[in-house]
């Protein structure tokens, strides 16, 4: 059993169905929207195999979490697990990793909210624009979970909507088409191939996938303000996990099955051109829309889970202690604060770079793909965590009704593919120096927390 946790507890004060929304919400993003066309680019029509295989790897990593997450769903979940199961510098590691993540996720998603605002007001001021954003998302933030909880959910429910109402009329254009000529699936192979990009193309794709899938741990971090956590869990792990795949793999398949795969480029917004081919005049203007709900709902996201992160790490010694403080709502407001004040930060650098030299303005481009390696910080300490797990509780894993299938064989099967998908964000040269400052920041980290605890080991 893990040992008991030295954050107070949160109030549970969401539901279930919040949950599963906030899993979606941080998973289903404007990766899905805007960075599904660096996949397609890389691997052609597999790319719809790519994004099964890492939802294999994801199934695995959930499965893990949703069994330690059973037995003890405490505030900060994952990196409590590492804590407990493999060492403290893993939590450690963990805990700033989610912070750098979300941190950096969420200043690119408020520079996106800035540029679909400017859809519809194209002489609106940035700087305005992007504080009334992170100023609105901070409220949210601090009147409390369930207030949260609700503004994630219809975020998420935007997004959720959007994409099952593409992939049926995406569906009805490939099966009837207009007037009687259907698409048809020849998109799939008549272009080089289903396998156009080879294994390494296939291999690069699924750094990418990865970063688009991250988020759905957030199911572990909102188990400390869930009511009724081990039946949500349960519902949760198995629902949002089919959810996310069928909403991923199902849209891509759409994509790539209506326009040639090598002439995306040329097209635009497949998701704009899908509804304009049905008649929808308006097209532009609604998944304009959808993409600055999905770009305000990862900021959303990210100020919720890595503000939990920063309070957890304040009790634990290992940030300054005023983050710990609990406002009379139940939130942590001043870690909230924090992370805010973080985005805002980054968000004016953002803008003044863009100012000075319009140059740089790529280097924040590699700066939030950066954010990739350290997302996948939590994978890797869920599913050792879990292997710990097992071997310290025989006992409590007698009657487990959530077990992760497969164990051990399953575990070390993910843990192998997450490194050889690593090994190939070095190789691949866009991916390169993204995943380099990505470990760089984990370095950094490390060597802190070396020299931190030093005298005390």
């Amino acid at each position: 059993m893990a040992q008991e946790k030295k954050a107070p507890e949160l109030k549970r004060s969401m539901t279930a169905g919040q949950m599963e929304m906030i899993s979606l919400g941080g998973a289903i993003g404007v990766g899905l929207f805007m960075g599904s066309a660096s996949t397609i680019k890389w691997t052609g029509p597999s790319v719809l195999l790519a994004y099964i295989f890492v939802g294999l790897i994801l199934y695995i990593v959930m499965r893990a979490l949703g069994e330690m997450l059973y037995i003890d769903p405490g505030t900060g979940s994952f990196a409590d697990y590492a804590t407990d199961h493999i060492h403290p510098i893993a939590g450690y590691l963990a805990e700033w990793a989610n912070v750098f993540q979300f941190i950096v996720v969420g200043i690119s998603d408020v520079v996106a909210t800035t540029e679909y605002l400017r859809f519809w007001w194209k002489d609106s001021s940035d700087w305005i624009a992007g504080i009334i954003v992170i100023l609105a998302l901070l409220a949210a933030n601090l009147v409390s979970a369930k207030a949260y909880g609700m503004l994630e959910f219809w975020f998420a429910m935007i997004k959720v909507v959007t994409i099952i109402l593409m992939i049926v009329l995406g569906l009805f254009l490939i099966l009837f088409g207009i007037n009687g000529h259907p698409i048809g699936f020849s998109n799939l192979w008549s272009h080089g191939g289903f396998f156009a990009g080879g294994v390494k193309g296939f291999f690069f794709s699924m750094a990418i996938i990865v970063g688009s899938y991250e988020g759905i741990e957030l199911i572990g971090i909102s188990a400390g303000e869930v009511a009724d956590p081990q039946k949500a869990i349960v519902k949760s792990v198995k629902s949002v996990l089919w959810r996310i795949l069928i909403f991923y793999v199902g849209a891509i398949f759409v994509i790539v099955t209506l326009y040639p795969w090598n002439e995306l480029s040329q097209v635009g917004s497949p998701f704009v051109n899908t509804f304009a081919k049905v008649g929808i005049t308006t097209a532009a203007s609604i998944i304009n829309f959808v993409v600055l709900t999905a770009s305000l709902s990862g900021a959303n996201s990210g100020i919720y889970s890595s503000s939990r992160m920063l309070y957890k790490l304040a009790h634990d010694g290992e940030a300054p202690a005023t983050f710990g403080y609990v406002s009379k709502r139940i939130v942590p407001s001043h870690a909230i604060i924090g992370i805010t004040a973080g985005i805002m930060g980054g968000f004016i650098l953002n803008v003044l770079i863009q100012i000075f030299n319009k140059s740089l303005a790529n280097i924040f481009v590699v700066i939030y793909s950066s954010s990739v390696l350290p997302g996948m910080v939590a994978w890797f300490v869920i599913l050792l965590a879990e292997y710990q797990f097992r071997k310290n509780n025989p006992e409590l894993m007698k009657d487990h009704p959530f077990k992760l299938p497969l164990y051990p064989y399953s575990n070390f099967f993910a843990l192998i593919m997450l490194t050889v998908i690593v090994i190939f964000m070095f190789i691949n040269p866009e991916t390169r120096i993204s995943v380099t400052v990505g470990a760089v920041v984990l370095a950094i980290a490390t060597i802190s927390y070396m020299v931190r605890h030093r005298k005390s080991n």
